[in-house]
Protein backbone atom coordinates (compact mmCIF):
# COMPACT_ATOMS: atom_id res chain seq x y z
CA UNK A 1 0.00 0.00 0.00
CA UNK A 2 1.48 3.79 -0.75
CA UNK A 3 1.81 5.62 2.28
CA UNK A 4 1.36 9.57 1.66
CA UNK A 5 2.95 11.99 3.86
CA UNK A 6 0.64 12.93 6.39
CA UNK A 7 -0.01 16.64 6.21
CA UNK A 8 1.35 17.62 9.27
CA UNK A 9 4.66 16.07 8.44
CA UNK A 10 3.99 18.07 4.87
CA UNK A 11 3.21 21.52 7.11
CA UNK A 12 6.62 20.94 9.05
CA UNK A 13 8.54 20.51 5.47
CA UNK A 14 8.02 24.74 5.93
CA UNK A 15 10.73 24.38 8.76
CA UNK A 16 14.42 24.48 6.90
CA UNK A 17 15.90 21.79 8.72
CA UNK A 18 19.93 23.49 9.00
CA UNK A 19 18.18 26.62 9.90
CA UNK A 20 16.45 24.99 12.71
CA UNK A 21 19.56 23.90 13.50
CA UNK A 22 21.29 26.89 13.61
CA UNK A 23 18.89 28.38 16.15
CA UNK A 24 19.11 25.43 18.40
CA UNK A 25 23.14 25.45 18.03
CA UNK A 26 23.05 29.42 18.35
CA UNK A 27 21.74 28.39 22.23
CA UNK A 28 23.10 25.33 22.81
CA UNK A 29 19.56 23.96 22.97
CA UNK A 30 20.45 20.31 23.41
CA UNK A 31 23.57 20.24 25.27
CA UNK A 32 23.79 17.41 27.88
CA UNK A 33 19.99 15.73 26.38
CA UNK A 34 19.85 12.53 25.42
CA UNK A 35 16.52 12.41 24.84
CA UNK A 36 13.73 14.75 23.85
CA UNK A 37 15.94 17.09 21.83
CA UNK A 38 14.66 20.80 20.42
CA UNK A 39 13.49 19.37 17.75
CA UNK A 40 10.68 16.82 19.56
CA UNK A 41 9.79 19.90 21.53
CA UNK A 42 9.02 21.86 18.68
CA UNK A 43 7.18 19.08 17.07
CA UNK A 44 4.95 18.45 20.18
CA UNK A 45 4.27 22.17 20.51
CA UNK A 46 3.53 22.70 16.59
CA UNK A 47 0.87 19.45 17.03
CA UNK A 48 -0.34 21.10 19.68
CA UNK A 49 -1.16 24.44 18.28
CA UNK A 50 -2.64 23.05 15.01
CA UNK A 51 -4.75 20.43 16.47
CA UNK A 52 -6.22 22.81 19.14
CA UNK A 53 -4.80 20.95 22.22
CA UNK A 54 -5.20 22.72 25.26
CA UNK A 55 -2.77 21.02 27.81
CA UNK A 56 0.18 18.78 27.95
CA UNK A 57 -1.45 16.33 29.42
CA UNK A 58 -4.13 16.57 26.34
CA UNK A 59 -0.90 16.86 23.67
CA UNK A 60 0.56 13.40 25.59
CA UNK A 61 -2.92 11.16 25.29
CA UNK A 62 -3.12 12.33 21.64
CA UNK A 63 -0.06 11.62 20.79
CA UNK A 64 0.29 8.37 22.53
CA UNK A 65 -2.62 7.21 21.65
CA UNK A 66 -1.09 6.08 18.12
CA UNK A 67 2.66 5.31 19.02
CA UNK A 68 2.57 3.33 15.54
CA UNK A 69 2.59 7.09 13.80
CA UNK A 70 5.40 9.26 15.74
CA UNK A 71 8.06 8.24 13.82
CA UNK A 72 5.92 8.96 10.42
CA UNK A 73 4.95 12.43 12.80
CA UNK A 74 8.85 12.82 12.80
CA UNK A 75 9.06 12.24 16.38
CA UNK A 76 12.30 10.27 17.35
CA UNK A 77 11.65 10.03 21.58
CA UNK A 78 8.80 9.01 23.43
CA UNK A 79 5.69 11.74 24.59
CA UNK A 80 5.91 12.05 28.15
CA UNK A 81 4.08 14.78 30.16
CA UNK A 82 7.04 15.71 32.72
CA UNK A 83 9.63 15.42 29.50
CA UNK A 84 7.56 18.11 27.63
CA UNK A 85 6.69 20.30 30.79
CA UNK A 86 10.71 19.93 31.52
CA UNK A 87 11.63 21.05 27.61
CA UNK A 88 8.82 24.37 27.90
CA UNK A 89 10.52 25.63 31.39
CA UNK A 90 14.16 25.16 30.95
CA UNK A 91 14.92 25.24 26.62
CA UNK A 92 15.72 28.62 25.49
CA UNK A 93 13.18 30.68 24.49
CA UNK A 94 15.07 32.52 21.80
CA UNK A 95 15.62 29.42 19.80
CA UNK A 96 12.03 29.76 18.94
CA UNK A 97 12.14 33.26 18.75
CA UNK A 98 14.86 33.24 15.78
CA UNK A 99 13.18 30.63 14.14
CA UNK A 100 9.80 32.63 14.08
CA UNK A 101 11.68 35.62 12.85
CA UNK A 102 12.96 33.56 9.82
CA UNK A 103 9.72 32.38 9.24
CA UNK A 104 7.88 35.70 9.42
CA UNK A 105 10.64 37.16 6.70
CA UNK A 106 10.07 34.21 4.08
CA UNK A 107 6.03 34.54 4.51
CA UNK A 108 6.56 38.30 4.09
CA UNK A 109 8.40 37.96 0.81
CA UNK A 110 5.85 35.44 -0.60
CA UNK A 111 2.75 38.08 0.25
CA UNK A 112 5.10 41.14 -0.95
CA UNK A 113 3.01 41.92 -3.81
CA UNK A 114 -0.46 41.03 -2.55
CA UNK A 115 -3.47 43.63 -3.11
CA UNK A 116 -5.18 44.20 0.29
CA UNK A 117 -8.13 46.56 -1.39
CA UNK A 118 -5.82 49.84 -1.29
CA UNK A 119 -3.39 50.83 -3.78
CA UNK A 120 -0.45 51.56 -1.97
CA UNK A 121 3.53 49.83 -2.90
CA UNK A 122 4.48 50.83 0.82
CA UNK A 123 4.01 48.64 3.62
CA UNK A 124 0.87 49.27 5.53
CA UNK A 125 0.87 47.86 9.61
CA UNK A 126 -1.80 47.62 11.84
CA UNK A 127 -1.31 47.97 15.59
CA UNK A 128 -3.23 46.57 18.45
CA UNK A 129 -3.25 44.74 21.93
CA UNK A 130 -5.62 42.32 23.71
CA UNK A 131 -6.07 41.77 27.06
CA UNK A 132 -6.06 37.40 28.03
CA UNK A 133 -7.49 37.06 31.08
CA UNK A 134 -5.92 33.93 33.61
CA UNK A 135 -6.56 32.54 36.85
CA UNK A 136 -5.42 34.01 39.63
CA UNK A 137 -4.78 31.44 41.78
CA UNK A 138 -1.73 29.90 39.04
CA UNK A 139 -0.81 33.01 37.81
CA UNK A 140 -0.23 35.12 40.84
CA UNK A 141 2.46 37.39 39.10
CA UNK A 142 -0.06 38.48 37.07
CA UNK A 143 -2.45 40.20 39.34
CA UNK A 144 -4.97 42.21 36.62
CA UNK A 145 -7.38 43.18 39.77
CA UNK A 146 -7.83 42.45 43.12
CA UNK A 147 -9.42 39.14 42.07
CA UNK A 148 -8.17 38.87 38.09
CA UNK A 149 -4.59 37.91 36.66
CA UNK A 150 -4.42 38.71 32.70
CA UNK A 151 -1.57 39.40 30.70
CA UNK A 152 -1.89 41.87 27.79
CA UNK A 153 -0.62 41.28 24.14
CA UNK A 154 0.81 43.59 21.82
CA UNK A 155 0.82 43.08 18.16
CA UNK A 156 1.57 44.45 14.86
CA UNK A 157 0.42 43.02 11.80
CA UNK A 158 1.84 43.58 8.28
CA UNK A 159 -1.68 43.70 6.94
CA UNK A 160 -0.32 41.82 3.48
CA UNK A 161 -1.56 38.69 4.65
CA UNK A 162 -2.06 39.63 7.30
CA UNK A 163 1.20 38.26 9.15
CA UNK A 164 2.46 39.20 12.46
CA UNK A 165 5.94 41.42 12.63
CA UNK A 166 5.86 42.06 16.13
CA UNK A 167 4.64 40.61 19.40
CA UNK A 168 4.96 41.18 22.58
CA UNK A 169 3.77 40.07 26.20
CA UNK A 170 2.91 42.34 29.03
CA UNK A 171 1.27 42.91 31.55
CA UNK A 172 -2.59 43.29 32.05
CA UNK A 173 -1.97 46.52 33.13
CA UNK A 174 0.52 48.49 31.15
CA UNK A 175 -0.77 51.26 28.79
CA UNK A 176 -1.19 50.09 25.11
CA UNK A 177 0.78 53.69 24.02
CA UNK A 178 3.63 52.01 26.06
CA UNK A 179 4.20 49.68 23.57
CA UNK A 180 5.03 52.76 20.26
CA UNK A 181 8.57 52.77 22.52
CA UNK A 182 9.58 49.00 21.41
CA UNK A 183 8.70 49.51 18.04
CA UNK A 184 11.46 49.48 15.18
CA UNK A 185 9.86 52.09 12.93
CA UNK A 186 10.01 51.80 9.13
CA UNK A 187 10.45 54.67 6.67
CA UNK A 188 7.77 55.14 4.41
CA UNK A 189 5.53 52.10 5.90
CA UNK A 190 1.90 53.63 7.49
CA UNK A 191 0.49 52.27 10.82
CA UNK A 192 -3.04 52.27 11.51
CA UNK A 193 -3.85 52.69 15.13
CA UNK A 194 -6.52 53.41 17.49
CA UNK A 195 -7.25 56.24 20.19
CA UNK A 196 -5.52 54.58 22.82
CA UNK A 197 -2.05 55.38 21.19
CA UNK A 198 -2.53 59.04 20.97
CA UNK A 199 0.62 60.33 22.49
CA UNK A 200 2.21 63.23 20.63
CA UNK A 201 5.90 62.32 22.01
CA UNK A 202 5.79 59.17 20.87
CA UNK A 203 4.07 59.83 17.95
CA UNK A 204 6.62 62.41 17.14
CA UNK A 205 9.40 59.20 16.52
CA UNK A 206 7.05 58.32 13.50
CA UNK A 207 7.64 61.56 11.63
CA UNK A 208 11.20 61.11 12.82
CA UNK A 209 12.04 58.08 11.01
CA UNK A 210 9.65 59.29 8.19
CA UNK A 211 6.72 56.71 8.71
CA UNK A 212 3.45 57.32 8.99
CA UNK A 213 0.35 56.95 11.01
CA UNK A 214 -3.42 57.01 10.86
CA UNK A 215 -5.41 57.28 14.27
CA UNK A 216 -9.18 57.14 14.88
CA UNK A 217 -9.58 59.78 17.22
CA UNK A 218 -13.42 58.88 18.54
CA UNK A 219 -15.49 56.02 18.03
CA UNK A 220 -15.02 52.59 17.58
CA UNK A 221 -13.83 51.00 14.17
Amino acid sequence: MRAEKLIFCQVMEWIHGEQFRRCVNRYNGNYRIRNFPCWDQFLAMSFAQITYRDSLADIEVCLRSRQDQLYRLGFRSTIAHSTLADANSSRDWHIYHDLAQLLIARARRLYASESFGVELEQTVYALDSTTIDLCLSLFPWARFRSTKAAVKLHTLLDLRGPIPTMISISEGKRGDVSILDELILEPGAFYAMDRAYVDFERLYRFVLAGAFFGIRLSGYA
